[in-house]
Order: C-alpha cells, then sequence, then structure tokens
C-alpha cells in the first residue's frame, strides 16, 4: 500500500509516502523497511526500494536521499545522490526525487508550482522547533524565487497528537497551542503536524493549500513502522516528491 496526497494530484509531480505493507523484509522490519542503517537485510531493503520507486515509475539512480541526523541543513540537487546529514532536500531539476526517511517524524512535501520546484522534509521535534520548514522555503525563495501563495504541502503520517508524550523538557520548546498537559499521567502531549502546518501557513501558503494526513504512525500499527511503539526496533518508511521528468 502506498499513500498518495491528494493536494498535488493536478501538479506535473509524483509524490507518495511508503506503509510498511507489500515488501519482503521479515520481522521486526515487515515488510516494506527502506531503511539501511536499521539492521535488516541489505538485499531485502534494496528490493523494498525497487518495489516501493518502481511502483512511483521511479528509477532508483533517480533518487536524492540523506542519512538525517534532525538538523535543520538543507540540501539542494542537481543530480542523484546519496549523501549524510541533511534534513531537508530541495531542487528545480525535473526527474529528482527526493526522499526522506521516516519511523515517527514528520514528513513535509512541498511543490512551487510557478517556479517549478520542489522540497522535501523530515521534521522530527527538534527540527520542528527549529523551524526546518521555514528555513527551507526561505532556501527556495532565495534560490529559486518561492513563494508559499504559489505552493502546495503535504504534511504525512506521523506519531500523532494522543501519542506524542514527552516531558517538560521536550514540551518547553513548544507554542501552548500545540501542546496538552495529561494531569493524569502527569505529562505532556505535543501537536508535531499543527506545528509545521503554522510554519507554512507563515511562510505564506493558504491553508487550503496544505493537505494534513489523518494516520498515526503509532496508532495505526498495521500500516506503520513506529520508532517509539516499537522501542527501536523497526523500519523506516519513506516520503517522495519530484517532478517528471522526460521518462514520463
Amino acid at each position: 500500500m502506498i499513500i498518495y496526497p491528494e493536494i498535488f494530484k493536478d501538479f506535473n509531480v509524483i509524490a507518495a509516502q511508503s506503509t510498511r505493507l507489500g515488501g519482503v523484509s521479515l520481522s521486526p522490519f515487515s515488510s516494506m523497511n527502506l531503511g539501511l542503517f536499521v539492521n535488516d537485510v541489505k538485499e531485502s531493503v534494496i528490493n523494498n526500494r525497487e518495489l516501493f520507486f518502481g511502483k512511483l515509475g521511479i528509477d532508483l539512480q533517480q533518487i536524492v536521499l540523506s542519512k538525517q541526523v534532525h538538523g535543520i541543513d538543507i540540501y539542494t540537487a542537481d543530480s542523484p545522490i546519496i549523501n549524510e546529514g541533511y534534513d531537508a532536500l530541495i531542487t528545480n531539476k525535473a526527474g529528482l526525487y527526493l526522499s526522506v526517511s521516516i519511523a515517527d517524524c514528520t514528513p513535509v512535501l512541498i511543490y512551487d508550482k510557478t517556479n517549478k520546484a520542489v522540497a522535501a522534509i523530515h521534521a522530527g521535534w527538534k527540527g520542528t522547533v527549529a523551524e526546518i520548514v521555514r528555513h527551507t522555503l526561505d532556501k527556495m525563495h532565495e534560490l529559486y524565487y518561492t513563494k508559499g501563495a504559489d505552493c502546495a504541502a503535504y504534511i504525512g503520517a506521523c506519531i500523532g497528537y494522543d501519542n506524542f508524550e514527552v516531558g517538560e523538557e521536550v514540551a518547553m520548546h513548544f507554542d501552548a497551542s500545540f501542546k496538552k498537559f495529561d494531569g493524569i499521567k502527569q505529562k505532556w502531549f505535543v501537536d508535531l503536524k499543527s506545528a509545521n502546518k503554522k510554519q507554512l501557513m507563515d511562510c505564506g501558503l493558504p491553508s487550503e493549500n496544505i493537505e494534513i494526513s489523518a494516520y498515526c504512525t503509532v496508532k495505526d500499527e498495521e500500516l506503520f513502522f513506529s520508532h517509539r511503539r516499537d522501542d527501536g526496533k523497526t523500519g523506516r518508511m519513506m516520503a517522495v516528491i519530484g517532478m517528471k521528468g522526460r521518462n514520463h
């Protein structure tokens, strides 16, 4: 099963988020694990990547990936590459497909329909607090003249509000409108989806140009890997976006 955001359906882009279904990996990575750094069998992961991207009509040689570090560095891609140290990827080149890896963190995909540019962002709580979405749109404005009003965005499946339980040391970084305190559990809960939506809107995206997945990676166990739910022994999904090249 693959999730296709509705927000991009009228544009000349390929955008999708994988689930854990439809692959060849064995437990605890069953079955569509796309992550190479989780102690799964490498051949299975490559097979899964071929299956997932193949269903989208994307060759593995067209992909831009980075091993993520929960930072705010942005990579500007001009050719396919597997990199390290970047949590946001941008390009204005058709036929390149930007991919971020997720297992609870928030994937954010952006398409600038006027200047023809795309972004794929990995926004965990640290990236969200550091405003990685805003930094990415600022970089797109600098390089591609992107304006928020010209963009469509998808906030993908990630850990949901009711399952992202955190301590005061994390909650303190979030505005009151994106957190709630459970007096019984004596814990805070944080809404990553809404926090990232606000960053998009603060950069000029109208609310109607933003699609938010209703799925929660923790709750919807049959569909998603979850680092938190599975105590770190789990696989990775991917979210991908790119403008169609000549082969489409």
